[in-house]
C-alpha cells in the first residue's frame, strides 16, 4: 500500500502553524478514541492505495461547531503531513449556522475566515495557508452539495448525530468519533476557554490521524 507524503513540507499561516507545533507537543489522546481514529487513518490509505480520493463527512447535529471543527483540522492536517488526494467536508442532520463563537476559535488557533455571504446561514472563506483556494464553510444536511454521496467515511463527531443516523446513505465507513459539545459554555465566562479547548482536541486528534497515515507510508 503506497501512498506518498512530504511529511511537514505545509506553507501554514504563520500563527496556524504556531498552532500546529504546540499541539504535536501535546499526547492528550487515550488509547479507546486512538482505535477510532485509526479507523479513519485506515480509510485514508486504502482509498489512497486504490487511487481514490479519501474523502471525509463530519457530521453532527447542526453542521454549526464540532463538524466544521473537524473537517478544517482535517484538510489542515493532511495538508501538513502532505497527504495529497484528502477532501473533508461537514454536515449536519438538519441545517443553522457555522456558529460565530466556532468560527472565532479557529480565527484564534490561526485560521484566516472572511464572510462572503451574510443572512441566517453565511458563507465563510476559510484559508490556512498563502495562495490557496479559500475553503467554504457554512451549515448544510450531510448529503447536500458540495458534499460527495457515495465513496465517503461518514465521521459522526456527536452522540445525537450517531444515533439519529445509525445509517448513513453511501458511506463506505461509518466511525462515530464524538466529542462535548462546546455549546454548554455559551454565554459563560469560560465560553471563549470551552471553545478553545474543544478546537486543540479535534486538532491533535485529526493531526494524529494524519501522522499515521505518513508513519506508514
Amino acid at each position: 500500500m503506497e501512498v506518498t507524503v512530504t511529511t511537514g513540507d505545509a506553507k501554514l499561516l504563520p500563527e496556524l502553524e504556531s498552532s500546529v507545533a504546540h499541539r504535536l507537543g501535546e499526547s492528550e489522546i487515550d488509547q479507546e478514541r486512538r482505535v477510532f481514529l485509526e479507523r479513519i487513518s485506515d480509510f485514508v490509505m486504502l482509498k489512497l492505495a486504490d487511487g481514490e480520493p479519501a474523502r471525509l463527512v463530519f457530521i453532527c447535529t447542526h453542521n454549526s461547531r464540532r463538524s466544521h471543527l473537524s473537517q478544517l483540522w482535517a484538510q489542515v492536517a493532511a495538508e501538513f503531513y502532505g497527504v495529497t488526494g484528502v477532501e473533508t467536508y461537514s454536515g449536519g442532520t438538519e441545517t443553522t449556522a457555522f456558529n460565530p463563537r466556532a468560527v472565532a476559535a479557529l480565527r484564534r488557533a490561526g485560521f484566516l475566515i472572511e464572510p462572503f455571504t451574510d443572512g441566517a446561514n453565511p458563507i465563510y472563506e476559510v484559508s490556512f495557508s498563502e495562495g490557496m483556494d479559500p475553503m467554504q464553510a457554512f451549515s448544510k444536511v450531510y448529503d447536500e452539495k458540495p458534499n460527495p454521496t457515495e465513496g465517503f467515511a461518514a465521521i459522526m463527531t456527536c452522540s445525537s448525530a450517531d444515533a439519529a443516523c445509525p445509517t448513513v446513505v453511501g458511506a463506505d465507513e461509518r466511525i462515530a468519533l464524538p466529542y462535548d459539545d462546546p455549546k454548554e459554555a455559551d454565554g459563560t465566562e469560560r465560553e471563549a476557554e470551552i471553545y478553545d479547548e474543544r478546537c486543540r482536541q479535534i486538532a491533535r486528534e485529526m493531526l494524529y490521524v494524519f501522522s499515521s497515515v505518513a508513519a506508514r507510508s
